[in-house]
């Protein structure tokens, strides 16, 4: 049996089960984001690797069942992205130097709220199962993720999209290894292959990092001030910074802020709550100054958001 088979069968967000047959990455692509790849072309490899870059506009659509892997990079301006499996609700910022992950199989409801420039690579199932067979140590079943950082996740999948600039073979050798790579970093860091992978190199230890958060998501009043952030971790303010950058991707200040905002779409989604009385919960002093940091980080007001979601 594959390692990596298609064998979950996932809710969508009304509950129904998705469609059982399975679609090509391609096909299903071009349906959602209804618009044709800019680019495309093949891996000249035995699992039918293919590689597709995709510039589309807004969407809110359930992704059906597709019989390849996904994995992607952002390659335009930062946008968030909403994602609903069954239960589980993730949310991120597309942008340089982050990926996504989608799973073989699964289906899931996506919201983005503004244009993308995307590229995706399409990897089989019995690929990932041929990597995971040859490497050592007990597999999980793949994870999925959402606008996670992995820089180099993201350079490989972008110097797979450029041209080498060498002859034919040498460039299709070229982009078969870089695909390889691609293949065996994503069962290394979504399968739990190696357990030190999830471990940022160079970033906070996972309590730490853990204890941070938590203290900055805490509404007890307490001090939320870098250093005394630092002084917690035991790291001098310049430290706590690198490393906290490190292992999310994010500043503390921009952390802080994206769960702000994260909290503010989901106060958006109840229909009872009036604006004002959102941008007051979450510490605005005015409608205006939520207004302008919402739209700085959605691309649209927060009434205008609003009425894409309900």
């Amino acid at each position: 049996m594959a390692l990596f088979s298609i064998n979950e069968q996932r809710l969508d967000e009304t509950g129904v089960k998705p469609l059982e047959t399975t679609v090509t990455p391609d096909r299903e692509m071009q349906r959602v984001l209804r618009t044709a790849p800019v680019e495309t072309f093949r891996i000249d490899d035995p699992f039918d690797t293919r590689l597709a870059r995709w510039k589309h506009n807004p969407f809110h659509e359930v992704v059906q069942p597709m019989t390849d892997n996904v994995i992607m990079t952002y390659l335009g301006a930062m946008q968030r992205l909403e994602r609903r499996s069954g239960g589980e609700y993730s949310t991120g910022m597309g942008r340089r130097g982050s990926i996504t992950f989608i799973p073989a199989g699964s289906s899931s409801r996506w919201d983005i709220h503004g244009p993308m420039d995307i590229v995706q690579l399409y990897l089989s199932p019995q690929l990932l199962d041929r990597v995971a067979r040859e490497s050592a140590g007990a597999v999980r079943p793949l994870n999925e993720s959402t606008a996670r950082p992995d820089n180099i996740m993201a350079t490989l999948l972008e110097l797979i999209l450029q041209s080498s600039g060498d002859p034919v073979h040498l460039e299709a050798l070229y982009r078969q290894q870089l695909a390889s790579l691609i293949a065996i970093h994503l069962v290394k860091t979504h399968s739990g292959l190696v357990e030190a992978a999830d471990k940022a190199l160079g970033g906070l230890a996972p309590r730490v990092l853990r204890m941070s958060q938590e203290r900055l998501s805490s509404e007890n009043g307490g001090d939320f001030s870098l250093g005394a952030l630092a002084e917690a971790a035991n790291l001098s303010r310049f430290h706590f910074c690198r490393a906290f950058k490190k292992s999310t991707g994010l500043t503390p200040h921009e952390w802080l802020r994206e769960r702000r905002m994260e909290q503010a779409m989901a106060m958006l989604r109840d229909p009872f709550l009036q604006i004002t009385e959102i941008a007051g919960t979450l510490g605005y002093a005015t409608l205006t100054a939520f207004g302008v940091a919402f739209k700085r980080y959605t691309g649209l007001t927060p009434g205008e958001w609003r009425r894409t979601v309900l």
